[in-house]
């Protein structure tokens, strides 16, 4: 559902991201873990078509992003960190906007906005301002938008960037749901989300692909995941 073969981003003679590879298939959660400046943030945004790769190719559902962006885009739920939300639309008015912007019609259009605003759990706050929202109902708004057209494949970045624990948790529990049924990919310098939420595991550093495997993969020998991330990170680094 997702795959990047030999992904990489030159800006200049400044490498951001170098030959990056994987597959990840249907039902699958992958953490995609790195330090900060890492590469994650550009490979997702090659990966959603917003960026062209300098080498290299991104599909999403058999999709090249490049050539065949707007088929790729209906199989697609893409959060960024921080995304745009309207400060002075209410979550209502917002999901309404999207669902025209996508096409969504009649019926179905209401019984989309419907479902995503219980899948989120939005009912309390449908009517407020979101520039009046906590950041955990705005990322829960973010995340409805993203999921209005029925995507196979989510890519959330950095989706628990800034929350308080209680947040966390939340925004955790919709991941864990949405999990059960989509393909995702959530970047990630938070190691607890490895533990929570993955499947699988993939790290980057000085942009480039350091570790492919299972959590338990990365905690070999018995290393916790901290001391593995520093040891990866810093091997990348030295």
């Amino acid at each position: 559902m997702i795959e990047a073969d030999g992904l990489t981003k030159y800006y200049g003679p400044f490498i951001a991201i170098e030959n990056i590879s994987f597959r990840i298939p249907r039902g699958e959660v992958v953490a995609f873990l790195g330090p900060n400046g890492a590469g994650k943030s550009t490979t997702m945004k090659i990966l959603t078509g917003y960026l062209a790769p300098t080498a290299g190719s991104a599909r999403i559902a058999g999709h090249d992003m490049s050539t065949d962006r707007l088929a790729g885009a209906t199989r697609l739920g893409y959060l960024p960190e921080n995304g745009p939300l309207y400060p002075d639309m209410t979550p209502r008015s917002l999901l309404e906007f999207f669902a025209d912007a996508r096409g969504l019609k009649g019926r179905y259009r209401e019984e989309r906005i419907d479902a995503v605003v219980r899948q989120c759990e939005l009912g309390s706050v449908i009517g407020k301002a979101i520039g009046k929202l906590s950041k955990g109902y705005r990322q829960r708004v973010g995340m409805a938008q993203v999921l209005l057209h029925e995507p196979d494949v989510l890519i959330l970045d950095e989706p628990t960037s800034g929350l308080d624990p209680n947040q966390i948790r939340e925004v955790r529990e919709t991941i864990r749901r949405l999990g059960e049924e989509k393909t995702i990919l959530l970047s990630t310098h938070i190691l607890q989300e490895v533990e929570a939420l993955a499947d699988r595991v993939i790290l980057v550093a000085e942009g480039r692909l350091r570790f492919d495997g299972t959590p338990a993969e990365l905690r070999r020998d018995g290393a916790g995941l901290d001391d593995r991330f520093h040891e990866l990170t810093k091997a990348a680094s030295a």
